[in-house]
């Protein structure tokens, strides 16, 4: 346990802080894990939840829980599977 006043503030604003950061990190994955399942069942509805799933990863990084270029990465994964399914509902 902390001695000093700051470090006690500290330990209260960081277990704040983590519960907070951990929470965002689950509804950020549960957004992806969503949007994946998604791809099943058609574009239409996998275009909806891509625009909710950029914002979630937008703002966790906006937020510091992740960094932006994992963000960015993550961003950029969601786009090549959505191009590829357009691109298979367009072949055939």
């Amino acid at each position: 346990m902390p001695n000093i006043k700051s470090a006690e503030k500290r330990m209260k604003t960081s277990a704040f802080q983590r519960l907070r950061n951990r929470s965002r990190r689950s509804a950020l994955r549960t957004a992806v894990k969503k949007f994946e399942k998604s791809l099943d069942t058609g574009v239409e509805k996998a275009e909806e939840l891509l625009a909710a799933t950029m914002k979630e990863l937008d703002q966790a990084a906006a937020a510091g829980v992740i960094h932006k270029n994992t963000a960015a990465r993550k961003k950029s994964r969601l786009m090549r599977k959505i191009n590829a399914l357009n691109q298979a509902e367009a072949g055939e």
